[in-house]
């Protein structure tokens, strides 16, 4: 409850709600200039697509926005074709839900998400513009994203490194303040975040363009720059490990390199195209890890389907006129996979914001405003949301009330307003109230094993990544892949260790016992990776001074791997490590490992 009085800092978000109000009242402009402005609303559901794509590069951003417009237009048509039955209705927006909270979270899209697919589906349910077709309205949304796709597009015309250039000023800076937390109570936090936007700006780097930089180009210069802050993220590891004093030089150039990562690229460095990291895997890999047996996608996929169907069909037999609103408060809930602190807090925040929204909605749709005025307020309404959403969730839904009805009205009078109201009221109530229930009920079926499981992955990456640094060849396809997964494993640890905490109570004190395991094996991670990116600066001898007792050999290295995979099996299982007395060969980490799952299941 007293989140929903806190209000996060933000910046730079004006630009962004700036587009996105423009987007979506231009669209209503056009409509009242024909003469048809519930046409005019439709489109501005396609104007959605504003919302996607800010951080990605301009190339891959076009077709990323094109996809999103593509997929608005044929849901929403898919949406009103499947109104006329109502059954066919609500299982047309689960199936809907399902399907996008598949994808969305397996391919990282980012806010908002599966939610505005959905609403989206819903809307077409009931949607006010009874003269159009459903064919016509999905024309009438494509028309909407594709003028969002223009103005989404513009900023290529100024800056068209402007995306990559944001993400390594971003890594830089976060690998600068970590290396002014070493030592602090701020360092392990310190060290995640700069790992994780170190991670992103090689997705913005690699992933997500189309072609290999031309040499001496912008992009050469910023992938050179990224790769040598990994090098100074990995010396700052490995001072911290040995409790050394980080050179003053190291600390300087990482700060250096966030003023060049927004410069123009007048001088370049050098780097082997070889050192250079792979990005995340590809779609359909990604897709297929979401839908493994044990990841954490399906469970929050299925926890998507199941509120929304049963919100649709609960809504539909309490005879509640508008049931899509049911459902898409449902998806809205539990759609992003949070724990159930934060899934208890959107609930709540989504309820309490739109039941005082209900009130500035009464004003919008008693005073009908008609042509430019009409059209002021969907821009002011739209702007307001952008620039409160990320701030206080429940200040933002106050605003989202309004400008939802007024587009599900169609710019018809409304006859019944406090009808109308009620109806919303009593929609978003049912909707995230089931949600919750739902969480609650899926949760209770399923063992907390996401914790356990993430720590066994992470192990098996690590020993995935040591026969390559044993081998001495770190920059080869196979060797980037491992490194890569690696990084991608460590972070999802966290993550779900994160939401363990925050999860029920059962979840909490499985996580909450994993403690020592998951500290032992992000820094073992990340040591790992920064032997790597030592070996990649300095050659094989620094790589063995850093990996110290590790990897000593082929002897050595054997039993380093048999550890891990014991190690790991026994996290797998719950069970204590076999010979529990035995000197473990390797790191301090494996050791702190093997003496913490001991421990536990004494």
């Amino acid at each position: 409850m007293r989140r929903l009085f806190v209000v996060n800092a933000v910046q730079h978000r004006a630009p962004f709600a700036l587009r996105a109000g423009f987007c979506v009242a231009v669209p209503v402009l056009f409509g009242w200039g024909a003469g048809d402005i519930a046409a005019g609303l439709m489109a501005s559901i396609g104007a959605f697509t504003s919302l996607y794509g800010s951080g990605r590069p301009y190339v891959n951003r076009g077709v990323h926005l094109g996809v999103v417009a593509a997929s608005f237009s044929v849901v929403v048509a898919l949406g009103n074709w499947a109104a006329a039955i109502p059954w066919v209705g609500v299982l047309t927006v689960s199936l809907i839900a399902m399907a996008a909270v598949l994808v969305c979270n397996a391919l990282s899209v980012g806010p908002p998400g599966a939610y505005m697919f959905v609403l989206a589906c819903a809307a077409g349910i009931g949607v006010a513009a009874e003269h159009l077709t459903s064919w016509h309205i999905g024309l009438l949304v494509a028309a909407g994203g594709t003028f969002a796709w223009l103005v989404h597009m513009c900023g290529a015309l100024l800056n068209f490194r402007g995306p990559e250039k944001s993400a390594v000023g971003a890594a830089a800076e976060g690998v600068a303040r970590y290396l002014d937390a070493i030592g602090s109570p701020d360092e392990e936090s310190s060290r995640r975040k700069a790992a994780a936007a170190l991670h992103q700006s090689w997705n913005a780097l690699v992933t997500f363009q189309s072609v290999d930089p031309r040499p001496n180009s912008t992009l050469q210069q910023l992938r050179v720059n990224n790769h040598e802050l990994h090098i100074l993220f990995a010396q700052a590891m490995s001072a911290a490990a040995e409790r050394k004093p980080l050179p003053a030089a190291v600390a300087q150039r990482a700060r250096r390199l966030v003023y060049l990562a927004g410069r123009p690229a007048t001088f370049y460095g050098t780097a082997d195209v070889d050192e250079m990291p792979l990005g995340r895997p590809r779609p359909w890999e990604l897709l297929r890890d979401a839908l493994t047996p044990g990841s954490p996608s399906r469970y929050v996929v299925a926890r998507a389907g199941i509120a929304v169907c049963v919100a649709g069909f609960a809504a539909s037999a309490l005879g509640v006129e508008h049931a899509y609103w049911a459902m898409s408060a449902a998806v809205l809930v539990v759609h992003q996979g949070f724990d159930w602190v934060r899934t208890l807090q959107r609930g709540v925040e989504r309820m309490v914001g739109t039941w005082v929204g209900l009130g500035l909605a009464a004003v919008v749709l008693t005073l009908h405003p008609q042509g430019l005025w009409l059209v002021l307020i969907i821009a002011t309404l739209q702007f307001t949301i952008e620039m409160l959403i990320v701030r206080n969730y429940a200040l933002a839904a106050v605003f989202i009330t309004p400008i939802a009805l007024t587009i599900a009205s169609g710019g018809h009078p409304v006859d019944d307003v406090g009808g109308l109201l009620f109806a919303r009221g009593m929609d978003t109530l049912i909707g995230c109230s089931l949600a919750l229930v739902v969480y609650l009920l899926v949760g209770r079926r399923q063992k907390p094993r996401h914790v356990p499981e993430a720590v066994a992955r992470v192990l098996d990456a690590v020993a995935a990544t040591a026969r390559h640094v044993a081998a001495g060849a770190v920059s080869t396809e196979p060797a980037k892949a491992a490194r890569r997964d690696l990084q991608i494993r460590a972070i999802a640890m966290m993550a779900g260790y994160d939401a363990g905490v925050d999860g029920t109570p059962r979840e909490r004190r499985s996580a909450e016992r994993m403690w020592p395991a998951v500290a032992a094996t992000e820094q073992l991670a990340y040591r790992t990776l920064g032997c790597c990116w030592s070996m990649d600066n300095s050659g094989d001898a620094e790589a063995a001074r850093v990996i110290g007792r590790a990897l000593s050999g082929p002897a050595g290295f054997d039993r380093f791997t048999a550890t891990l995979s014991e190690l790991a099996a026994a996290v797998r299982s719950g069970s204590a490590p076999h010979d529990r007395d035995r000197q473990t060969s390797g790191t301090t980490e494996l050791t702190n490992i093997r003496d913490s799952l001991v421990s536990e299941t004494d």
